[in-house]
């Protein structure tokens, strides 16, 4: 095996492959079987059903009611082939929730299994807790949190429509990486409404243990959400200023240009 220790020292700062090192023209059968490893748990990540039931219990727990609905894909295969299917409610979902109480709320949350059931069971309900003494210190009325099978990005404009909501928050299992099968996506819309297009929205990407933790992802949300009611936008118009908001809500000093 080739010496590649100054490759493999700088391993630490990052979850990419690198400095992996060789075992003849191959490479070490350590990393053969680890990237065999990770790409089996993307796989899973992709296709193991989410299983709502604890998501819904740890709901209860902070006060929150939830509603089941699923999109017009109807099962994995289809929502895979058919992305837009994903993206809207089933005729029958839509009719429930056209039932619920709790209309026109100003904040609707959204909870979707996405392309990772793995990152909305780790960190969706840790995101949502974090960010509920943001909301309720706002004072934002809520929905039903939503939580949606077969679901993409875009269905939350079809809840969020339907509700009347002000506002939604959809959290989002992301497309699974070999070094990241639990990342969850948190997308933000303002005024939701089927065809919204993905330049009106806001994303806070890559929200998991080894990535953005919930406490940092929820400040930034909360940020961003707070601005959309103000501005009454959100999208490449709205750009993420939260680092120069201080710990006690005022302002801090942007750096001048040029430094």
């Amino acid at each position: 095996m080739t010496n590649d220790a100054p490759w493999s020292a700088l391993r630490r700062f990052t979850d990419a492959r690198i400095g992996l090192g060789r075992a003849g023209a191959a490479l070490p059968i350590k990393e053969v079987l680890s990237f065999a490893m990770a790409h089996a748990q993307a796989r899973d990540a992709v296709t193991t059903p989410i299983d709502w039931a604890p998501i819904e219990a740890a709901l209860i727990k902070h006060g929150l009611y939830s509603q089941r609905v699923d999109s017009a894909a109807g099962d994995r295969d289809t929502y895979l082939r058919r992305p837009d299917l994903g993206r809207r409610l089933s005729p029958a979902s839509r009719q429930r929730l056209a039932a619920a109480e709790h209309t026109n709320p100003g904040l609707l949350i959204v909870v979707a299994d996405g392309l990772s059931s793995t990152g909305v069971a780790a960190n969706a309900v840790e995101v949502i807790a974090e960010l509920l003494p943001l909301v309720r210190k706002s004072r934002w009325t809520m929905g039903p949190v939503v939580l949606a099978s077969q679901g993409r990005v875009a269905l939350g404009d079809d809840a969020g429509e339907v509700l009347g909501a002000r506002a939604v928050l959809v959290l989002i299992g992301e497309r699974p990486g070999l070094s990241s099968p639990d990342s969850l996506g948190a997308y933000l819309t303002f005024a939701p409404r089927v065809g919204r297009k993905d330049g009106e929205r806001n994303c806070v990407s890559n929200i998991r243990a080894g990535g953005l933790g919930a406490k940092a992802a929820a400040f930034k949300i909360h940020w961003l959400l707070r601005e959309a009611l103000r501005r009454g936008l959100t999208g490449v118009a709205l750009k993420d200023e939260s680092v120069y908001q201080l710990d006690d809500g005022t302002a801090a000093s942007r750096p001048a240009l040029g430094r």
